[in-house]
């Protein structure tokens, strides 16, 4: 009994053995293929992305070059002026002196630099461009400056660091001035590259410019600025310490991880997460690393490539081909089994047979399942498209319900604006008739010279509220912002006039350029100024502010006005539907809503706020279409 025990435990061992081996072996085969996948599918993207990031890295170095080439050769300039020479030969001349820093000051303000100074043999500022300012450069040792050390005649040296008297970092400048073979001082301008930072920024995928020791100078990352891409050991300290290069900062690494070396210049790293300066891109992950050391520096010039979405794919890849390679296996392994019962038991076969009909069965049912799944996939794809039609097409009758309901809430006003000029036409007809019956035909004239005005007048009003009525196109083009601020305030004349309602405008250079649609903008517009005017009805000091200006790429414009303001606990619900400060009754809640819609197509942002000094602010910024413009 204790024999059979054991001979069926030794039995079900070696079954559980037998079923295992082929498994982790399937498993093994599977994994080594998925790892080969992902590798040919990883190293195909990578070599186009390569060509790309090698693209983009030409365009960085060449925005640099650029950007720091034209200001080159200046500090030569400074070295053929007679003044700077003559102070070179007599630093204690105070009238010399005098005429070399107004020189200097004049240079500056002309070539757009941050200072423009010159150092004597030693090292010390003896004339500057901020002579008659509280940070002055003159009388400063900067013998302790690497562009003091290592200038030379005929050649520019450069550097970069934050000065020590302003707080101020800039790229400087330096060559020496000579006269023959003798050294005479050293002319020195520093550049900021601020502008170059900004517009990397607003590029696709981060940049950083280092120096020799590792230390980043700039960076389209704020957080990486002054930050180290490795640990800096005691001598690159001591070093940037004598310099007083970086004022003292920490100069922390940022935390990159070097993964893989393709080439000398070329590495796969990963980044730590930090936002942008917009976040516009990513800074955290898996990323190309990109170096070009930079000509006539010890720069490098390093461009990140985000690499997330070429590791997803190849992930995707491997996953598929290691489930493919499972599933040839089990079929290889079902084929083995199959031809090894077939061949060993000829009344096997038909139960293998009704096996097989049965697997096909199921994969008949499988397949009619899958067919039924798609036809519902692309049913629901149509009332999808369906909907989003039928969703654009109600905006669009929302947007139109609501200029006809403004026109609608313009009608007395419009009627009174009519009403006037037509009972002067009646008056002035009618006595014309009877003038031209007397025979006072000059009487007769003159009346009909003060009726054109008038029929002008009408028909200036009706065109405006037939511009304003019409049904948008929707295509952007450029506008004046002035003139739909005056069309707008003609509109609301009658209620301004009522309140009566100061208003204020205030544009940059009297008029801006939008690249917005004309009539959807005036919706806007009108509805805000309207919702003003309501927000002060029945106080004493009714004003309202219509500024704007272009900063950039984006015009900013502001309406404000005096009324109590809005509630700070539903500033975050102003432009959700049907939501309204007004009393009940009064409107539906869908004009902010609606305005808000709006000016996100125009691809802008509308948002509401309290002016320190009491009233509402609704803030927009609108593109002002350059690009498209040109």
């Amino acid at each position: 009994m204790a024999e059979e025990s054991g001979s069926l435990a030794a039995r079900n061992r070696r079954l559980r053995l037998a079923a295992i081996y082929p498994l982790a072996g399937a498993l093994a085969i599977a994994a080594v293929v998925a790892f080969i996948a992902y590798r040919v599918a990883f190293e195909r993207s990578l070599s186009d992305t390569r060509a790309s990031a090698g693209h983009r890295l030409d365009l960085y170095a060449a925005s640099f070059e650029r950007e720091v080439g034209k200001y080159a050769s200046y500090p030569y300039v400074m070295g053929l002026d007679g003044t700077i020479l003559a102070l070179l030969d007599d630093p204690v001349d105070s009238v010399l002196r005098y005429r070399a820093d107004s020189y200097l000051e004049a240079l500056n303000d002309r070539i757009g630099t941050l200072d423009v100074f010159l150092l004597d043999k030693t090292g010390r500022v003896i004339a500057s461009s901020n002579w008659n300012k509280w940070d002055s450069f003159v009388g400063r040792d900067l013998s302790y400056r690497p562009y003091y050390q290592n200038a030379g005649v005929g050649r520019v040296t450069r550097f970069y660091g934050i000065g020590t008297t302003n707080l101020q970092p800039g790229y400087f400048l330096a060559t020496a001035i000579a006269r023959g073979n003798a050294t005479l001082g050293i002319g020195v301008v520093k550049v900021s590259l601020d502008q170059l930072e900004r517009s990397w920024a607003s590029a696709e995928s981060p940049a950083i410019l280092s120096d020799e020791h590792g230390v980043v100078v700039l960076s389209s990352v704020p957080r990486w600025k002054y930050g180290t891409l490795v640990a800096l050991d005691d001598k690159a300290r001591r070093e940037i310490a004598e310099a007083q290069q970086y004022n003292n900062r920490s100069l922390a690494p940022i935390g990159l991880s070097p993964l893989r070396e393709l080439d000398e210049r070329t590495r796969i790293v990963r980044l730590p997460g930090a936002s942008g300066s917009d976040g516009s891109f990513s800074t955290s992950g898996l990323f190309l690393s990109e170096s070009r050391a930079m000509p006539e520096t010890p720069w490098t010039l390093t461009v990140f490539t985000d690499l997330s979405e070429m590791d997803d794919l190849a992930r995707l890849w491997a996953a598929l081909a290691g489930v493919g390679s499972l599933l040839c296996l089990g079929l290889f392994t079902v084929y083995r089994q199959r031809r090894r019962h077939l061949g060993e038991i000829l009344a096997a076969r038909a139960a293998l047979q009704r096996a097989h009909d049965h697997l096909e069965s199921q994969v008949a049912e499988r397949t009619a399942a899958l067919s039924t799944t798609n036809e519902r996939l692309c049913r629901e794809v149509e009332e999808r498209e369906r909907t989003e039609r039928t969703l654009r097409d109600a905006q669009s009758g929302l947007i139109q319900a609501s200029k006809l309901a403004s026109l609608g809430q313009l009608s007395a006003g419009i009627a009174h604006e009519l009403n006037q000029p037509l009972a002067a036409l009646v008056t002035l007809s009618g006595n014309a008739v009877k003038f031209l019956e007397r025979g006072e035909l000059d009487t007769v004239r003159s009346n009909l010279e003060r009726v054109r005005p008038l029929v002008e007048r009408m028909g200036h009003l009706t065109g405006e509220l037939k511009t304003f009525a019409r049904k948008s196109s929707g295509e952007p083009q450029r506008v004046g912002f002035r003139k739909v601020v005056d069309d707008v305030l003609f509109l609301l004349n009658h209620r301004l006039i009522r309140g009566p309602v100061r208003v204020t405008i205030d544009i940059q250079g009297g008029n801006i350029h939008l690249w917005c649609d004309p009539n959807r903008f005036e919706q806007v517009i009108l509805n805000l100024v309207g919702n003003a005017i309501d927000a002060m009805e029945g106080r004493d000091d009714q004003r309202i502010t219509i500024s704007g200006q272009c900063e950039g790429e984006f015009a900013h414009i502001d309406i404000r006005d005096t009324g109590p303001g809005l509630p700070p606990e539903r500033l975050d619900h102003m432009f959700e539907p049907f939501f309204t400060t007004k009393a009940p009754g009064v409107g539906l809640g869908l004009g902010l809503t609606i305005s808000a819609g709006i000016i996100r197509d125009f691809g802008g942002e509308l948002v509401a706020s309290n002016a320190k000094e009491g009233g509402a602010v609704f803030s927009m910024s609108i593109p002002t279409g350059a690009g498209e413009a040109a």
